[in-house]
């Protein structure tokens, strides 16, 4: 039999679990990062969020191979997604060829709203650049994956190396060189990758631009 004084004890032990075990269950009720991380992303994969251009920059300059979003109000039949071809030109209903190379997106809306007016009334045009193909790099030589890679914004010549696996084991890391297309001209630009590592001259760690190539002896 227990005595009064046990019981009591017993009682107020009960007291405090309770809220304890409640604490806990409500613990588990909460997502935690990685959930909610992971229904990010399933909600992204089921497209019940806004799908994103993959740039919002007014002054990007279209290039061959991006896939431009063309949208016309309330023409749904002339509102498409269409690649840039080869030649930079996009063909589009009515208008048939239309170059988008070398354009803005704002100034592609404005060439496809003028040759729309030739057939509708106050035609409404947006343009969004939907996939970036045009901007690449390259990379040859002594790199753990040579080849062609997509640029991403102020990418770094450090980062465009790491993109490309690192080195080979005969990777000369102090003599590698971008090469440039500049006014019609190669230019050279050295990079020492163990002085930039260390700190050193991080001047020669260069913002790589769309056609560039970094050569590893």
């Amino acid at each position: 039999m227990f005595r009064r004084g046990q019981l009591c004890a017993v009682f107020l032990l009960m007291l405090f679990a309770i809220p304890a075990r409640a604490q806990n269950d409500e613990d588990k009720k909460q997502p935690t990062d990685a959930q909610k991380a992971s229904d990010t992303q399933k909600t992204t994969e089921t497209g019940d969020t806004v799908k994103k251009a993959a740039t919002d920059d007014p002054n990007y300059i279209i290039g061959p191979q991006d896939v431009v979003d063309i949208s016309v109000w309330k023409e749904p039949e002339l509102s498409r997604n269409v690649p840039v071809r080869p030649d930079g030109k996009i063909t589009l209903p009515l208008l048939n060829d239309v170059q988008a190379a070398g354009l803005t997106p704002g100034q592609l809306a404005a060439a496809i709203t003028e040759g729309l007016k030739k057939f509708e009334t106050a035609p409404q045009v947006t343009v969004i650049v939907a996939t970036i193909k045009s901007q690449r790099f390259y990379i040859l030589g002594e790199s753990g994956k040579p080849g062609a890679y997509d640029l991403l914004p102020n990418m770094t010549v450090l980062q465009a190396i790491s993109s490309g696996g690192g080195f080979t084991q005969f990777a000369k890391r102090t003599k590698i060189y971008v090469l440039r297309q500049e006014n019609g001209k190669q230019v050279k630009y050295p990079f020492n990758y163990k002085e930039v590592i260390a700190g050193k001259n991080v001047e020669q760690n260069i913002i790589i631009k769309a056609g560039d190539t970094i050569v590893v002896p």
